[in-house]
């Protein structure tokens, strides 16, 4: 159990740094979108994976399982380095990430990494254009966690430890509410 003093969110501000950790896929978000696109390109759960070779099949791509981030995270909640989380569900970075923020914060997104194989054919298979993506999906981006940014280096260096492949230095909370998204998805 968690000490009511120790619940997060707690202390978030403007200046915060947002790290990224990196999704497994779709995380089951968006599966009526989906569902519409393999039936619009004409495929099955059993076709071939268009969008990657190393998978056999669409129906394997689409339903690895969504990763489990509290393995990598807990060391860090425990030393006291993460203010506040945001796993990115339904609704994407564009809704999920102001829950965690205190009213009159936003988030500057300068540095979205680039979009996971399974992301590009659905971008280019859709026509949605980035906005429309960071509310549907996770894009690739599975939990942000926000933390002071003398901590960002030994944040980064306990995940990278703990097994996360890759932690995405994706910007910083600005005095201005919502979510601004300067990098394109590519």
């Amino acid at each position: 159990a968690v000490h009511r003093d120790r619940m997060l969110p707690q202390g978030v501000a403007v200046g915060d740094t947002l790290l990224g950790l990196s999704s497994s896929g779709i995380h089951s978000n968006g599966f009526s979108l989906v569902r519409k696109l393999i039936e619009k390109e004409g495929l099955s759960y059993e076709s071939l994976c268009p969008w990657d070779s190393s998978v056999a099949t669409v129906g394997d791509s689409l339903l690895t399982p969504t990763k489990i981030y509290v393995k990598s995270c807990i060391p860090l909640i425990k030393k006291g380095l993460i203010k506040a989380m945001a796993h990115i569900t339904g609704g994407g970075l564009l809704e999920n990430l102001p829950r965690s923020l205190p009213d009159g914060v936003g988030a500057s997104i300068t540095g979205h990494p680039a979009l996971p194989k399974v992301f590009k054919w659905m971008k280019s298979a859709s026509g949605l254009d980035d906005t429309e993506m960071l509310r549907t999906f996770n894009c690739g981006v599975g939990m942000v966690l926000i933390l002071d940014p003398k901590h960002a280096t030994e944040a980064k260096e306990m995940l990278l430890a703990a097994g996360e492949k890759e932690v995405f230095e994706l910007g910083s909370l600005v005095q201005e509410p919502g979510v601004k998204v300067t990098s394109p998805l590519v």
